[in-house]
Order: C-alpha cells, then sequence, then structure tokens
C-alpha cells in the first residue's frame, strides 16, 4: 500500500475506535451538550426581556435578543466538546493503549487524526441539536443567503478543528483525565467573557479589551452577521486568523508531544 493509502485507512479505523467509545460512554457528552443547552433556556427565558431591554435601549424584545444569543451560544458550544476530547486523549496516553500504537505497524499520525476528526464530528453534532433547540425556541435566519449558511458551517467546522487541537495537546500533556479537564476548562470559560451575552460597547471600558481581544469574540460576530444577514466588518478575516493559528499551534504541539518517547 501507498503511504497515502495506509495512513487513510488506519486514520479510518482509529476514527471508527473514538466513535465507538463515545457512543458507548455517551455522559460525558451529554452533560458538555447540557451547559449551552440550559444557558440558552436561562438567558432567553428568565433574562430574555431585561437582557434585550437593555441591549436595545427600547422596550423589551425577546426575540430580537434570541436572534443575538443563538450564535454565541452555537460556538460556546464547540468550546465545551473540547473538554471531552482533552480527557478522551489524556486516558488513552496514560493507560498505555499509545504505547502498544507505537508498537504496531500503524501510521504514525492516525492515532491523533481519529482524535481530532471524530471530536469535530461530535462538536458538529452537538452544534446541530443546540441549534435545533434555538430554532425550537424562535431563531430565525431568513436574511442570510445560502452562501452565508455555507460560510456559517464552514466558520463552525473550521472553529472545532482549531479548539479541537488545542483540546488535543492539552490531553497529551495532562497527567490524569481530571487534569485534562481542568486544563481544557479555559476553553469553556472564554466565551462567558466574549460577546456571546452582551455586546461589546455594553461593557464596562475596563473589561472591552479582555472580550475583544480573543478567538470567540471576532468569531462570534461573524457567525452573527452570517446567520443574521449583516455585516461582519474586519471580524471575518480575524475569526479565520485566529482559527488557522490555533489549529497550527495545536497540531505542531500535539505532534511534538506525541513523537516523545511515551510516559
Amino acid at each position: 500500500m501507498s503511504s497515502l493509502s495506509l495512513a487513510v485507512r488506519d486514520s479510518s479505523t482509529m476514527l471508527r475506535r473514538n466513535l465507538l467509545h463515545a457512543r458507548r460512554y455517551p455522559s460525558l457528552t451529554l452533560n458538555l451538550l447540557l451547559t449551552p443547552v440550559v444557558l440558552l433556556l436561562l438567558f432567553v427565558y428568565v433574562f430574555g426581556d431585561v437582557m434585550s431591554a437593555g441591549i436595545g435601549g427600547a422596550g423589551a424584545d425577546r426575540s430580537a435578543y434570541v436572534a443575538y444569543l443563538v450564535p454565541g451560544i452555537l460556538l460556546m458550544t464547540i468550546g465545551g466538546t473540547t473538554v471531552g476530547t482533552a480527557v478522551s486523549v489524556s486516558n488513552d496516553m496514560t493507560e498505555g493503549i499509545v504505547a502498544r500504537f507505537r508498537t504496531m505497524a500503524i501510521h504514525r499520525g492516525s492515532v491523533l487524526t481519529g482524535h481530532v476528526v471524530g471530536s469535530v464530528l461530535q462538536a458538529v453534532l452537538s452544534v446541530v441539536l443546540v441549534g435545533a433547540v434555538g430554532v425550537a425556541i424562535g431563531f430565525r435566519s431568513t436574511d442570510a443567503t445560502v452562501l452565508e449558511w455555507f460560510a456559517a458551517f464552514g466558520l463552525l467546522t473550521l472553529f472545532a478543528l482549531a479548539l479541537t487541537w488545542i483540546a488535543v495537546g492539552m490531553g497529551m500533556v495532562s497527567p490524569s483525565a481530571e487534569a485534562a479537564s481542568n486544563n481544557a476548562l479555559p476553553l469553556i470559560f472564554l466565551p462567558l467573557v466574549s460577546s456571546v451575552f452582551v455586546p461589546l460597547d455594553a461593557m464596562p471600558g475596563w473589561f472591552r479589551p479582555i472580550a475583544e481581544y480573543q478567538p470567540f469574540t471576532p468569531a462570534i460576530e461573524t457567525l452573527r452577521g452570517l446567520l443574521l444577514g449583516t455585516g461582519i466588518g474586519h471580524n471575518g478575516w480575524l475569526a479565520v486568523a485566529w482559527c488557522l493559528g490555533l489549529t497550527v499551534l495545536g497540531h505542531r504541539w500535539s505532534k511534538r508531544v506525541f513523537d516523545r518517547d511515551p510516559r
């Protein structure tokens, strides 16, 4: 077999392995998926009128706040799924299965590829499920064109790929599953200090740079513009740059750790 055929075959095998693990042990995925759904329902039905009135400066309009909130919650969902990725990778590194894989005649990169592709698929599925909840409570994207829908899906996938590679690196350097879960927590907390819930101009001046200069905010603003058919300005280029930068960083970090001697 050619090197490419071997890589594809072994990566497919590792992908099936990771998807089987996710199917047999769904509790972690479900728990992580529950968080964005609860936040979505909480901010719409408990805080929705107050938040929409505060942002708009006029009367309360819950439907307008739903349209504002859902794109940010979708990207928060991706951040949450990376915890499961870090834990899964850490388990493989600490329980000896990676050491066994090293002794087998398989493509070395297939282990990481299987984790990454499987995690991205799970992240996209989670986004679809949370998006369905958003539609059920009133989110509509009537002003977006077909091209903008494809661009939004591409952004979500690219963002999931970037965060997944970072999570893989976190999992590989963690001495235990608990440590991996803790190391990945910033990927859950960062969206909370972004423009998910309120726009940047509604934040205090000292806090605004924290929310503005991080990967989630430009991605959220870009996705919001694509789904609602509004302008995205410079956020589109910033979001793509963050995604590409994090992907390269995570890939190089993960590969370097994986190529070391096993623990």
